[in-house]
């Protein structure tokens, strides 16, 4: 009876964080519920309308295989790209790595917007890095770089690469150097301490990274709306569209589910699979 009071008692501090998350989360998940069960033309009684039309539609089909395609490949281009960035950001002291640190954020006092903007000049057929690689003789003619998937990965990868390389430079700045010293003094190359001693104690910052930007790369808008330039249309464009333009919040609201489920779905079993939770505890302890 005394720990049951005492655990009573110990919720009452987070009380008023429930009540705010029910407030402006859960109630806002139902009422998109409610509507994605509704036709266009609401009559009193939920319909399965706007399900039937997506699962009839490949369009939506095709956006959502699309959106997680997206995700996958840009989560893996920033792990590939990061991580060496954070293996040297992370053994560098002093002011060299202020400086690199410095760089890695200086980033996120830029507008996503601007730089998709900026992104647009720079692939354009007649923009600066069509220029230089006609300029060094690795094309002969401009290569389509805007308005297509490439153009989207190119500017995902770089509003997304920062957040992979600060999860993974946490995680690796924990790892004590003394241990890659002491697995040379033992015999072991470079490449074995890496491979034995430092990439087994940096997994949890890879899985927290990859899970962070895979969630946030399928809700994206702005990039693939600009360097697609329509041509590449992901389930985020589908649901801005029937909000702002159809005004089919029905529509709308089915497909926002549709994508919340399938995050949930995907990303589950990946944190199963990762172990963040023993991770980041045997790290903590």
């Amino acid at each position: 009876m005394r720990s049951e009071a005492s655990a009573r008692q110990a919720l009452w501090p987070v009380l008023p964080l429930v009540v705010f998350l029910a407030v402006v989360f859960v109630g806002p998940i139902a009422r998109v519920l409610l509507w994605g069960l509704m036709p266009a033309t609401a009559p009193p009684a939920p319909t399965g309308g706007p399900w039937r039309e997506i699962l009839a539609t490949p369009l939506y089909r095709n956006a959502l295989l699309r959106t997680f395609r997206l995700s996958l490949t840009v989560t893996l281009a920033c792990l590939v790209l990061g991580y060496p960035v954070a293996y040297v950001l992370a053994r560098a002291r002093g002011w060299r790595g202020q400086v690199l640190l410095a760089l890695v954020v200086a980033p996120f006092w830029i507008s996503v917007l601007a730089r998709s903007f900026t992104w647009m000049v720079l692939l354009q057929r007649q923009g600066a890095v069509n220029r230089l690689l006609l300029a060094l003789g690795v094309v002969r003619e401009p290569v389509p770089l805007v308005y297509n998937e490439i153009g989207v990965h190119i500017g995902m990868v770089h509003v997304l690469l920062p957040y992979m390389i600060l999860s993974l430079y946490g995680a690796m700045r924990g790892i004590d150097p003394g241990l890659l010293r002491a697995a040379a003094g033992l015999g072991a190359t470079e490449w074995q301490a890496f491979r034995r001693v430092w990439w087994p104690l940096s997994r949890a910052g890879v899985g927290a990274g990859s899970l962070l930007l895979f969630v946030v790369a399928l809700g994206f808008f702005i990039t693939p709306a600009l360097l697609g330039g329509g041509k590449v249309t992901t389930l985020a464009m589908l649901i801005e569209a029937h909000v702002s333009q159809a005004q089919d919040w029905p529509l709308a609201s089915a497909l926002g589910l549709v994508l919340l489920v399938a995050t949930v779905v995907a990303l589950v079993p990946a944190q199963r699979a990762l172990r963040l939770e023993t991770l980041v505890g045997a790290r903590g302890r």
